[in-house]
């Protein structure tokens, strides 16, 4: 090892091959030093995202999964799925947007030199591997106090939920409606909300879930699964005059259900009818794929609707470094409160690669989030 650069480590791959097999492995990989604006991290906790499993899992059919020598792991790709996966077979790639973990080299700027020995997150792909090469300018320094883990998730859901309420604001709407809401990232919207006066629509699937956002202070939460839903959700659009949503659900009837309760309840406040619906824009921005099966609108809305995809890179993108930095301070000031993440699990990368764990982890269910520790267990 010189100067904190031990040269190489381990990296999770995933690689789709053209016959229609994943397979998961580690790699070991060069670590060049870092350049004059570059820090070397440590990466001692890496969350693993339905984003990331979408590209760590791709369209393999995980039940056909295997064991083998590597250590690694094959399971087969329905040919129905391959031309979806067409432009990534036969690579190699590297798996985990975001990670937290210890600055152990840094470049001769004062900037990268000033953060020796920090303990940082960072995102930016390649994070289930044991070092990961980042611009100093492009890592979140840690409060005092905290450890990895705590920092681990401190990109991906804290921005995207501060994000849906920043669109909200750009875009002239004042409440939000949120799908797949008992989530790890549900949970901080809600406290955002609550913190910022936003009124806030939950759509859960359970009364479990359910309870689990009343019991953060959640004013309005409806099942989906109800038989009342669609009564439920029209009374608390009543209420909350929500005309945004984001929906992690993706595929059925959901986002066009959120739709017509929206024009429903605009239309009990309306004086005047309009063969063509209410004037008032209506928007559902999807931004995840919980389900994949196609999205089914039943236009019964009027002609002011919007149905549309969201994604944060793009958001961050279009707000600026400036904007973006605003976020990113709040969640470092916010991470053992409004933002804090909890964990069912912390693996290593070889136990990242077991059948039966990648089981675990792939349900995606709610309340069940796991970490990857790429340092644990190797030293």
């Amino acid at each position: 090892m010189v100067n904190g650069n031990p040269g190489s480590g381990l990296q999770l791959r995933s690689l789709i091959k053209a016959g229609g097999e994943l397979e998961l492995s580690l790699a070991k990989v060069d670590i060049p030093d870092p350049g004059p604006d570059e820090i070397l991290i440590r990466i001692e906790a890496s969350p693993i995202n339905p984003s990331d499993l979408g590209l760590l899992l791709g369209a393999a059919d995980m039940t056909t999964a295997k064991a083998a020598a590597g250590p690694a792991v094959t399971a087969t790709v329905p040919q129905q799925f391959m031309r979806a996966m067409a432009g990534r077979v036969d690579q190699s790639m590297p798996v985990g947007n975001e990670g937290a973990g210890t600055v152990v080299a840094a470049g001769s700027d004062p900037a990268a030199q000033a953060l020796l020995g920090k303990l940082v997150a960072g995102i930016g792909g390649a994070m289930y591997a044991q070092y990961r090469t980042l611009k100093a300018a492009d890592v979140l320094p840690l409060p005092p106090g905290a450890t990895a883990a705590d920092g681990a998730s401190c990109f991906v859901n804290p921005l995207t939920a501060l994000g849906m309420v920043a669109t909200m604001r750009a875009e002239g709407h004042t409440a939000l409606v949120h799908t797949a809401a008992a989530s790890n990232l549900g949970q901080m919207l809600n406290k955002i909300c609550l913190q910022d006066g936003v009124p806030l629509v939950n759509i859960v699937r359970s009364r479990e879930q359910a309870h689990i956002l009343t019991d953060i202070g959640a004013t309005h939460v409806v099942d989906s699964t109800s038989p009342t839903f669609l009564d439920d959700l029209t009374k608390a659009l009543v209420a909350t005059g929500a005309t945004l949503a984001f929906d992690a659900i993706g595929g059925g009837k959901l986002a066009g259900q959120i739709l017509g309760a929206m024009e429903v309840a605009i239309n009990q406040r309306a004086t005047v009818y309009s063969r063509y619906g209410s004037s008032v824009h209506k928007q559902v921005y999807i931004y995840g794929g919980l389900d994949t099966s196609p999205t089914v609108l039943a236009r019964s809305y009027g002609m002011a609707w919007g149905l549309g995809g969201w994604l944060l890179t793009p958001f961050l993108m279009k707000i600026g470094p400036a904007e973006g930095q605003k976020l990113r301070e709040r969640v470092a000031a916010e991470l053992k409160t409004t933002f804090a993440s909890h964990y069912t699990a912390e693996i290593s990368l070889i136990e990242a690669l077991q059948p039966e764990i990648i089981a675990a982890y792939n349900r995606r269910a709610t309340g069940e989030k796991y970490l990857i520790n790429p340092n644990k267990g190797l030293g």
